[in-house]
């Protein structure tokens, strides 16, 4: 089995998106003699399941305020958090009837973390590994180009705290027609491993599992595929192109129905709104507060922006909208539109 790792000129790249976008390149480009394994740590970064909608799933707020990005991947599934306390472990194999039977992909990993310590874990559920009924990993897998790639993340100790404030959107009464994501209860593997092993990092955990994946006692033993200069251009591109792209990370989102309401100087404020492929579709403004135009004029020009700060607040900056709202600013009115 091939080892791949997201390094270049000698250093390792923990950008989430560019992790993601080395697999799927080479899903459709890279063709060995044997099976690939993709082990990865990453940056903090929401994971969204292809169906999802993205606006529905994360605290856009949050993500702002530290700095986390939003990538969407090309399965199903819900969404989730990782940070560089998780450890990704993907693969590309052949199609021996493995499809679909979680059960023959998850067993290395289990015997690997029995043998480090973590004797509690078990296989619940599908497609779950649980420590005392907690969650500590989760798999999916899918068919590319008459391969299965899959993969599950290992929670070694992530930031609890911002999983659970990125996933829980700051939304009222938001009706979503895409998938919405299970919130469930987490643990951790690092306090259930062996005390040799409670101070490992995050590499040296990498790299543990790693070995005893691929049946080695050295990661220096490895066999591996190296990309090329070649291989990471192209990667870039992708990166840059779909995983980096607003238009695939939130353009690709189901349609949503969306309320949502605020008291200001001027009075309540009520905003309906329909968003399809992250623009708005429908706007509807409703209140108790007194206009000296027609609302219908905002309503139309907000129909076709994103629903990005930037571009929301770009078109209500070209109305007064005192004489539409009363005392009421462009940054309030984007605020209470955006949900935040």
């Amino acid at each position: 089995m091939y080892l791949i790792e997201p390094i270049r000129n000698g250093k390792y790249v923990t950008d989430g998106a560019v992790a993601l976008a080395m697999q799927v390149y080479v899903q459709q480009n890279v063709f060995l003699d044997d099976d690939i394994l993709f082990p990865y740590y990453c940056d903090p970064k929401v994971e969204i399941g292809k169906f999802q909608n993205t606006v529905a799933e994360v605290n856009e707020q949050y993500l702002k305020e530290h700095n986390i990005q939003v990538v969407r991947r090309d399965t199903g599934g819900g969404a989730v958090y990782v940070d560089s306390g998780a450890v990704n472990v993907c693969y590309l194999i052949q199609d021996n009837g493995v499809f679909g039977d979680f059960k023959r992909t998850y067993a290395p990993a289990i015997q690997a973390l029995h043998e480090l310590g973590a004797t509690g874990v078990e296989q619940t559920g599908r497609n779950d590994l649980t420590i005392d009924g907690k969650k500590v990993s989760g798999a999916a897998m899918t068919i590319s180009n008459g391969r299965v790639y899959g993969g599950y993340s290992l929670l070694l100790d992530v930031d609890y705290d911002a999983m659970e404030k990125v996933l829980n959107p700051n939304k009222k009464k938001l009706q979503s027609k895409g998938i919405q994501s299970t919130r469930a209860r987490v643990g951790s593997i690092r306090p259930n491993l062996a005390p040799e092993y409670q101070e490992i990092t995050i590499d040296e955990f990498k790299n543990l599992m790693t070995c005893k994946l691929l049946g080695i006692d050295s990661i220096e033993e490895a066999k591996r595929y190296v990309l090329t200069e070649e291989d990471w251009k192209a990667i870039d591109e992708l990166t840059t192109k779909k995983y980096k792209n607003w238009d695939w990370n939130y353009g690709e989102s189901p349609q949503y129905s969306d309320y949502r309401d605020g008291r200001f100087a001027a009075g309540t404020i009520q905003v309906y709104l329909e968003v399809e492929q992250g623009r708005i579709t429908k706007c509807s403004i409703r209140g108790d507060f007194f206009s000296k135009r027609e609302i219908q004029d905002v309503e139309t020009q907000l129909i076709g922006v994103r629903m990005v700060e930037e571009d929301i607040k770009a078109v209500l900056d070209t109305f007064e909208l005192t004489e539409y709202f009363g005392a009421v600013t462009s940054e309030e009115l984007t605020k209470l539109i955006l949900g935040e």
